[in-house]
C-alpha cells in the first residue's frame, strides 16, 4: 500500500497500534452487526412492506435526481450487473421505473416513483427519530470530531479501496 508523505505512522507491531487497531476492528465488527440486527432493520424498513437496505440505498440516491443506470453503480460502488439487479427489484416493487435518456436512447435513466417517494419518507423518517437518539448521545463538541472522523474514515476505505483494487488488477497484468 502507498502512503502520502503527510500520512501519519502507522505500526501494528507497535503494541498501542496494534490495540488502537483491535478497538477499532471491534467496533466495526459491531457496527456492522448493529446496523444489521434483525430489529432495527425492521424499526428502519418496516415490517408490513420492509425494505432491503440495498433499495434504500438506491433510494437515497434517486430521491436527489433521476441517475443513468452506470452513475447509480458508480456511487453505490457496485458493480453495474449488480446495480442492473437493484434497480430491478425497484422497479418490479413499483419504487422506481426505467426510461431512455432523452439525449441518447442507448442511455437507460432510473427515477424514483410516488410509491417510492412515499416508501422513503417513511423510512427517512424512521431513520430520523433513532440518528437523533443516537446522536443525542454525545456532546456537541464531541459529535464534530466524531462527523469529522467519519467522513475520514469513509474517504480511507474508498482511498484504500482503490489502491487494493489497482494493485489487483496491476498484479493481474503481470501474470503471463
Amino acid at each position: 500500500m502507498t502512503l502520502s508523505a503527510d500520512a501519519p505512522s502507522f505500526d501494528l507491531n507497535n503494541p498501542v497500534d496494534r490495540d488502537h487497531a483491535r478497538r477499532i476492528g471491534m467496533a466495526w465488527i459491531e457496527l456492522r452487526r448493529g446496523a444489521g440486527s434483525a430489529r432495527l432493520r425492521d424499526y428502519f424498513f418496516g415490517r408490513e412492506e420492509p425494505l432491503e437496505q440495498g433499495q434504500m440505498d438506491a433510494l437515497d440516491l434517486l430521491m436527489r435526481g433521476d441517475r443513468t443506470m452506470s452513475g447509480l453503480a458508480e456511487r453505490l460502488r457496485i458493480e453495474p450487473s449488480t446495480a442492473t439487479r437493484a434497480v430491478q427489484r425497484i422497479v418490479n416493487d413499483g419504487l422506481a421505473v426505467r426510461y431512455p435518456s432523452a439525449d441518447d436512447g442507448r442511455i437507460v435513466m432510473v427515477k424514483v416513483t410516488r410509491n417510492g417517494r412515499r416508501r422513503h419518507a417513511a423510512v427517512a423518517n424512521r431513520r430520523e427519530i433513532a440518528m437523533e437518539r443516537i446522536i443525542g448521545s454525545f456532546e456537541a463538541d464531541e459529535r464534530a470530531v466524531l462527523a469529522d472522523l467519519l467522513e475520514r474514515l469513509t474517504t480511507a476505505i474508498d482511498d484504500v479501496v482503490t489502491e487494493l483494487d489497482a494493485e489487483t488488477h496491476a498484479d493481474t497484468d503481470r501474470r503471463p
